[in-house]
């Protein structure tokens, strides 16, 4: 493994982090504000990336990405969140949902006007600095594309994913138990999806989702991406 690939990957590690986490306390600070302690309580509001770790989604699923030569990616541990404390329970249990993928949304926009910027008024320190090309040709598109990622990833209506509850907020009502009965079995047939199936058939479905998705209007808003 060379310095270079080695250099990518710190900087979509150092990208993935502050993504994920903002995503997690986004979760539990709509939680809170909507009247759950429970997210505060259990510590995590914090910015602390250690407060957030899943064992599989943020280590052993990135590391074995990272290994087979792929993209760095995952997920953190679901914000803990009690729905008793909501006045009306959809509603709230969709905008803790929603809250998450448009925190990526927001930083992946982000990125993509402070690299608009950087094209307008400095564009000259970018061609004069080897420091500013990595942070306008790599850093940046990386921070967008990941967020985007994140974005799409946990809008997938599969449980623990923020997909599921938002999903239940436009099912009618009758049909709603039948919808968490299915979401048991969710789960590992997401995992095959994600994990078995680009082996067996050398076509990974989430990856062209996320590549439709994610990789499409990273290519709208950035200057330049990946």
């Amino acid at each position: 493994m060379t310095w270079e690939t080695l250099l990518i990957y710190a900087i979509e590690i150092l990208c993935f982090i502050p993504a994920l986490v903002l995503h997690e306390v986004a979760h539990g600070y709509v939680a809170y504000k909507l009247g759950d302690p429970t997210a505060k309580s259990s510590g995590r509001l914090s910015l602390n990336p250690i407060k957030h770790i899943d064992i599989f989604g943020t280590v052993i699923l990135p590391l074995g990405l990272m290994l087979m030569g792929g993209p760095i990616f995952g997920y953190a541990k679901p914000v803990p969140y009690n729905p008793v404390y909501f006045k009306n329970i959809r509603r709230d249990d969709f905008l803790v949902g929603i809250a998450g993928p448009l925190t990526n949304l927001a930083l992946a926009l982000f990125a993509a006007l402070l690299q608009w910027l950087i094209y307008r008024l400095f564009f000259d320190a970018v061609i004069s600095s080897v420091f500013m090309q990595y942070v306008f040709f790599i850093v940046l598109p990386y921070f967008a594309i990941i967020n985007l990622f994140l974005m799409f990833f946990n809008l997938l209506p599969i449980p623990p994913l923020d997909g599921s509850s938002i999903f239940a907020l436009l099912l009618p009502i009758k049909y709603l138990p039948q919808y968490y009965r299915v979401q048991q079995y969710a789960l590992p047939i997401f995992l095959v999806l994600m994990l078995v199936v680009p082996y067996v058939f050398s076509f990974s479905p989430i990856g062209w989702y996320l590549d439709a998705t994610a990789g499409q209007i990273s290519q709208w808003i950035m200057v330049f991406s990946l």
